[in-house]
């Protein structure tokens, strides 16, 4: 189970991760030129989140908060988002698993692809930090894991070919935002995530009313096959997120279900919203 929590701390960022960025609805590219529009989000708007596990039809218990924060954009150009996920003291009390997530995504602002993913990780004593390089004229991420509690440890490192138009785990969610959506839509995106390269398959099932603590809204039930040989979490399981379909897309709920529990993650609220 403590392997699987270790994962699952990573999904959170998938499950809840909201674009608060906007480019190229240019037929399902993600080249392109960033749009003349208003666009949903303003500097430091910021997303809150919090993570339920639930058994059979208790009410769940309460296991992580998380943050997304949208930056200025740095001295690149490149646009980069700050995102923290850590866990409640219930996770810590029944599983004796704690963990800390903190990701500083840096994507073009031309297509939304990944150009340079920043990593603090922590699970119970084990930390960890590490940097994603991806250079699209060479086709390769670089990825850099390094201890900084023993400094004389030799760094991981994994180097995988990429093509351009390949996200993080959060710029890919951005974008994902961006698509013109419709029930029974389905596309691939190309994630990588700690060196290593995926596809997701997303399929676009229904158009369904939630109830939120920012109102009662309409939503695209979306589904990124991230389970799986293969896959993100090589395990049985399923995720879906309901984003809103308005001129916000905010992702304002996720449901992960799997062989231990079933994961909620609802929004809690939003900051600076522009729209």
């Amino acid at each position: 189970m403590t392997t699987y929590f270790k994962k699952f701390s990573l999904l959170l960022f998938i499950a809840a991760v909201g674009a608060h960025f906007a480019w190229g609805q240019n037929g399902g590219s993600n080249r392109g030129p960033v749009p003349s529009v208003s666009l949903p989000f303003a500097v430091g708007e910021t997303l809150t989140y919090e993570g339920k596990m639930r058994k059979s039809i208790s009410p769940g218990i309460a296991i992580a908060d998380l943050t997304f924060t949208v930056m200025r954009p740095d001295p690149d150009g490149d646009f980069v988002v700050k995102a923290d996920a850590r866990s409640k003291g219930t996770l810590t009390r029944l599983f004796r698993f704690s963990f800390l997530q903190q990701i500083e995504s840096s994507f073009g602002a031309d297509s939304g692809e990944a150009r340079l993913t920043k990593k603090h990780d922590v699970q119970k004593e084990r930390v960890r930090d590490s940097l994603a390089v991806f250079d699209y004229g060479d086709r390769q991420v670089t990825y850099t894991e390094t201890d900084p509690n023993d400094p004389m440890r030799p760094p991981r490192r994994i180097a995988s070919e990429v093509k351009p138009g390949t996200f993080d785990m959060i710029s890919g969610i951005y974008w994902l935002r961006t698509k013109p959506l419709a029930i029974g839509s389905t596309f691939d995106m190309t994630v990588s995530d700690s060196g290593l390269v995926y596809k997701v398959p997303v399929k676009v099932t229904a158009r369904e009313r939630q109830k939120t603590e920012i109102g009662r809204v309409w939503c695209w039930r979306v589904e990124p096959q991230v389970f799986g040989p293969g896959r993100l979490i090589e395990r049985e399981g399923s995720m879906i997120i309901w984003i809103t379909d308005d001129a916000r897309r905010i992702p304002v709920r996720s449901q992960v279900n799997s062989s231990i529990g079933r994961f909620e993650i609802k929004i809690q609220s939003v900051q600076n919203l522009q729209v």
